[in-house]
């Protein structure tokens, strides 16, 4: 285990009454992020195709869209939005090109449009119908809690994941309801306080 200067190396489990700091692993990281309550939301986008013609190529659109909970707001004034996306996944080569992007808030009963677009290997638009195709060829869910149609104006390398930062355009509130969770590896909802 590597040490980090000014803490001792860790022995046996940590005692949670200590407050004790431990130097971080990938398992320790991964497993204490776990425990961080997020929003779910879907990313879409499309970029334009790169086969040339003389190969049967027509520059007809791209899609690519993925599950993210690490969407966040950057700024109000300009108005600023972030996500995260992994450069090993299948849809980096698209967002890596694309001029715009869809983040879509889900609510509580689209586990299943969270489950298929974190789903590898398939094709995630096949497999979930309700879309529709709007500017710019971007897929834009149906029923979510709120829309926000946005222009990509950094991305930001960070390790093994790219910093998205994307400037809203335009938004659709879907209406009221409670936001579908992601936390301690699964999908659920917040559930309202019972009045004291």
């Amino acid at each position: 285990m590597t040490t980090v200067e000014g803490f001792p190396a860790a022995v046996g489990e940590p005692d949670p009454t200590t407050g004790e700091l431990r130097p971080v692993d990938r398992d320790l990281f991964r497993a204490l992020l776990r425990r961080q309550a997020t929003t779910v939301t879907v990313v879409t986008t499309a970029a334009r195709g790169t086969d040339p013609a003389c190969l049967g190529g027509i520059g007809a659109p791209i899609r690519a869209g993925f599950t993210a909970t690490s969407f966040t707001s950057v700024s109000l004034d300009p108005p600023l939005v972030s996500f995260c996306v992994d450069v090993a996944s299948s849809s980096w080569p698209v967002l890596d090109r694309a001029e715009h992007v869809a983040v879509h808030l889900l609510g509580a009963g689209q586990r299943q449009a969270a489950r298929i677009f974190a789903t590898r290997g398939i094709d995630r638009f096949a497999s979930y119908p309700h879309w529709v195709t709007g500017p710019f060829g971007v897929p834009l869910l149906e029923g979510v809690l709120a829309r926000l149609f946005c222009r990509v104006v950094h991305r930001v390398p960070a390790g093994d994941h790219t910093v998205v930062i994307a400037e809203p355009l335009a938004l659709g509130d879907g209406g009221e309801g409670d936001p579908l969770v992601y936390h301690q590896g699964g999908y659920t909802t917040t559930e309202p306080v019972a009045p004291r």
